[in-house]
């Protein structure tokens, strides 16, 4: 019938899922994922810069507080974050102002590849994620008049391809752990999910933060690294955390917890666009 009336299936699924992807409740939802990501990045890099200033020389990152504090506001940021614009539970689908507070490129890429929220979506999540990191670093830059905004690095005696490996790692548990958190099967979303997840995030840093950096965000790699002006190692906070969120989306759905073609029809959970889907967000 597609191919008689000239319009292929193909091209009337794009024009679907488009549609889909630009409407007043997406808009919101962009919107919600904008701030949520500007409030994250605001507080993590302007926890490094703060960091930085206390010290004595105003440089040595190397000073184990430096390492808490930032470690510190990873979790309550992300906390935070998940806790305001992520769906409280299966019932709030219907919140045109939850954007699922993926606050990370590498958490919606995991849902994308795992067919959770359209490609078109996704873009548009990871554009307001770049744009909201850039415009924190730079609102930090112009605030604390022209202070150094820093970069995640990695240690001199690390190669980029084990630094990917530690990030990639780190990322996995991340997002593993946001799957589990927010999985509509084990029941609503309490006060303890996004805690758990601001806790992995935070031991996270603590681990790796002397040798990745502790990113586990492309989007707040980029923004930092936009405004510093240096793009060196990039490539590590984006292969990275890409490919381990993209597994542990994969291997939670499909390996430890499989999901059925009725609890896909059944689970009711946020796409982040305050309707109901698949997905876990």
């Amino acid at each position: 019938m597609a191919s008689m009336m000239g319009t292929p299936a193909t091209t009337r699924s794009l024009h679907g899922r488009l549609k889909h992807s630009i409407n007043q409740t997406a808009l919101r939802s962009y919107l919600a994922e904008f701030i949520s990501t500007f409030l994250f990045v605001f507080v993590v890099i302007g926890s490094i810069m703060a960091s930085r200033e206390l010290l004595p020389d105003g440089t040595n990152t190397s000073d184990p507080s430096c390492l808490v504090a930032v470690a510190f506001a990873n979790a309550f940021a992300l906390s935070t974050a998940v806790y305001i614009f992520g769906a409280s539970s299966s019932s709030d689908t219907t919140s045109a102002s939850s954007s699922g507070a993926h606050v990370n490129p590498a958490v919606t890429f995991g849902l994308a590849v795992g067919g959770h929220i359209s490609i078109p979506t996704a873009l548009f999540y990871w554009i307001m994620q770049l744009l909201a990191s850039s415009m924190a670093c730079l609102l930090l830059r112009v605030a604390t008049a022209d202070h150094v905004v820093p970069t995640h690095a990695i240690a001199v005696e690390m190669t980029g391809f084990g630094a990917s490996i530690i990030e990639g790692v780190t990322t996995f548990t991340l997002v593993y752990t946001i799957y589990a958190a927010r999985d509509a099967r084990k029941g609503p979303l309490s006060a303890i999910g996004p805690i758990a997840i601001g806790f992995v995030a935070g031991g996270n840093v603590l681990a790796t933060g002397p040798f990745s950096g502790g990113s586990m965000n492309p989007a707040c790699s980029f923004g930092s690294a936009l405004v510093n002006g240096s793009f060196k190692n990039q490539a590590v906070y984006w292969v990275g955390p890409l490919i381990g969120g993209a597994m542990a989306g994969l291997f939670y759905d499909n390996v430890l917890f499989p999901v059925t073609s009725v609890q896909h029809s059944d689970s009711g959970i946020n796409d982040g666009h305050g309707t109901s889907s698949n997905s876990g967000f």
